[in-house]
């Protein structure tokens, strides 16, 4: 007992009251309060970053909800922000529209409705935030640009605010839209984010009265912790509205912390919003694990609760939108940062990171050299904290030293004497002091172990009611392939997978000419595909199976691959990329629109065969290249096309 007491008191003067006074700072109110704290959030989509989070099976899907979402758990978020999908790839994929044509609605696409509603379920106090990155091509009447149409391009966006709220009882809190299109729905409690991209739209608000009064927050995406005085001139709240987008190591654990801290130090910030929210989509596509935590598997179960899940509790479970920030908050002399906050209640949150250069740079924009030395800081408590006897306290480790951090870590409280505590602290760490007793660090069983997907995967696509309109473990990289009930068919095709985007969309990245749907492992190499195909469109149509795919996301228009194609002028042909100008075979096929074909395409080592109905149609093709990729399903242009009876055989 003598000597569990005297390591605990080691402990606490190791941490706590080491007399070797360092620099003193000082957390005060009395002389006035900052901006508003408005939370800490996560980004789904931009594009299709939560595709594999719908298809875990309970109860992971679940658990992973908890730690992204639940109050006191995990990282407990304040803001979701989702993409309205567009029909477009928006980076790592396509998301459904809820207009895929003018005269079209349908509620129900795609998972951001799920994922919002799970979010409000254990959060009913979320911030909603809904933004379009690219529309279906009718909204640009033929052209690449949303805007020269700007009533059809708000009244676009604001139907969808309305199904959230008519279909899914989802109140959506802001958007990026035109303020009179709102009020005159009756959206008056809506806000307007602007211009959701850099600080450039307050240079317009300051000339602008109209612009001015219809703006409630400056959002910015990725501003280095910084902005710029037009921004600050119009008194609007600022906000990092898109930020992070980080590889979710160590380092990226440590790029979070920094920017959670110094965007408003720096920047008055008071949201900062990651993308994304969670890495649900396949490795290998652009920005893999750039995400909060990792849930990349759900053909296995397994998931990874990364290190920002935690450095976001260190704010997050301690603080509420609505808090304010102290003025007195800053950077420390020896390197890192503080901010302090209060509910104006009594209660106090200070957290503090002393991140160091290497370990927490962002991938954009470049990060300035710094210098991160340990320091022994003393906090002297003013105003109406001057009363604080204790504080609780929660400490993350990054120790890139050892290989040996922990996160989120409770220690023992902290009492206070004569208004002040001193610390000592180490660099690359994140500690939170805080009057609020509520913390919890989550937890669950450990998911199932890690594994690559099946070697063997069949899907008929018979669903009759689908919980989502995507099959599960498509990843739709240009187009849009939703389960389809065709009522007129007798036979044996009733449900089916179908193309459905029949015009190029809206869109600022680069989508291919043909529509394409990923699936499986991307170190595949020796395999076959077989899937039952039904063109739609006479003569010009086409559809294909594919393996070895090796790009998707923005670079999905230079994939390469074996490509097998049929069309529905009665030819086929086979090339090496997707878009068709390295030809390996070519010849007749008989194929025609408006009937079924079965296609098989094995490749093993340098050469490829491919079947028609089960008969040879070409075998022993030269395969050039990539040496692995994914298999995918696609057709010639954007049209209509159905897929059926999906087999994938690994050797």
């Amino acid at each position: 007992m003598i000597y569990k007491l005297s390591f605990a008191i080691a402990l606490c003067f190791s941490l706590c009251f080491d007399l070797s006074i360092g620099e003193s700072y000082v957390l005060d109110d009395k002389i006035g309060l900052g901006r508003t704290f408005d939370g800490i959030g996560g980004l789904s989509g931009g594009g299709a970053t939560s595709r594999l989070l719908v298809n875990y099976a309970e109860p992971y899907r679940s658990q992973i909800l908890d730690y992204l979402f639940k109050p006191n758990f995990g990282a407990s978020l304040q803001i979701l922000k989702v993409e309205i999908g567009g029909d477009a790839q928006t980076t790592d994929g396509t998301e459904p529209s809820h207009m895929h044509y003018e005269n079209d609605e349908n509620f129900f696409r795609g998972y951001e409705w799920w994922l919002m509603r799970e979010a409000k379920k254990r959060n009913p106090n979320i911030t909603l935030i809904g933004l379009p990155w690219a529309f279906p091509g009718w909204v640009g009447h033929g052209k690449n640009w949303p805007y020269d149409f700007p009533d059809i391009t708000a009244s676009y966006v604001v139907s969808w605010i309305l199904g959230a709220e008519q279909y899914h009882d989802l109140n959506i809190d802001y958007v990026g839209v035109l303020r009179d299109t709102l009020d005159k729905v009756g959206l008056t409690g809506v806000g307007i984010i602007a211009a959701d991209g850099n600080w450039d739209v307050s240079n317009a608000m300051g000339v602008d009265p109209y612009l001015n009064d219809a703006v409630e927050v400056v959002g910015a995406h990725y501003p280095g912790t910084t902005t710029v005085i037009e921004a600050l001139k119009t008194q609007k709240k600022l906000w990092s509205s898109e930020d992070y987008s980080t590889f979710n190591d160590e380092v990226g654990g440590g790029c979070w912390a920094r920017i959670l801290n110094q965007n408003y130090i720096n920047g008055l910030m008071t949201a900062t919003i990651s993308w994304n929210l969670v890495a649900s989509y396949y490795e290998d596509l652009p920005f893999g694990r750039d995400g909060l935590m990792t849930a990349e598997e759900p053909w296995t179960g397994n998931y990874v609760v990364e290190s920002p899940i935690w450095i976001t509790a260190h704010t997050t479970q301690f603080s509420q939108p609505g808090w304010t920030y102290l003025q007195t908050v800053g950077h420390l002399v020896h390197g890192g940062s503080y901010v302090a906050l209060t509910d104006s209640k009594g209660n106090l949150t200070v957290v503090i990171e002393t991140m160091t250069h290497d370990h927490s740079v962002c991938i954009r924009p470049p990060l300035l050299p710094f210098n991160v030395t340990a320091q022994n800081v003393t906090f002297q408590l003013k105003g109406s904290f001057a009363s604080i006897k204790e504080l609780q306290v929660w400490q993350s480790k990054f120790d890139f030293k050892t290989k040996k951090p922990f996160f989120f870590k409770k220690l023992s409280p902290l009492k206070i004497y004569d208004g002040s505590f001193t610390l000592s602290l180490d660099v690359d760490a994140v500690y939170t002091l805080t009057t609020i007793s509520t913390g919890q660090k989550g937890t669950y069983p450990d998911p199932p172990a890690s594994g690559p997907f099946p070697k063997v995967y069949f899907d008929d696509f018979n669903v009759a009611n689908p919980s989502f309109s995507e099959a599960p473990y498509f990843a739709d990289q240009t187009g849009v392939f939703e389960y389809y009930i065709n009522l007129t068919d007798p036979g044996p095709h009733v449900f089916t997978l179908r193309q459905v985007v029949t015009q190029m969309p809206v869109t600022w990245a680069t989508d291919a000419d043909q529509t394409i749907s990923v699936i499986g492992d991307y170190k595949w190499q020796n395999l076959t595909v077989m899937c039952d195909v039904f063109m739609e469109t006479v003569k010009t149509g086409g559809v294909f199976i594919a393996v070895r795919v090796d790009k998707g996301g923005q670079s999905v228009r230079s994939a390469k691959g074996v490509f097998f194609w049929v069309f529905a002028d009665g030819s086929y042909k086979v090339t090496n990329d997707l878009v068709g100008k390295t030809v390996l075979a070519e010849g007749l096929s008989g194929t025609r629109a408006y009937g079924w074909h079965t296609l098989t395409l094995t490749v093993e080592g340098e050469y490829a065969t491919g079947l028609l109905n089960g008969y040879p149609l070409w075998k022993d093709a030269v395969v050039l290249g990539p040496k692995n990729g994914w298999a995918a399903i696609g057709t010639h242009s954007f049209e209509l096309a159905q897929f059926d009876n999906f087999a994938v055989e690994v050797k």
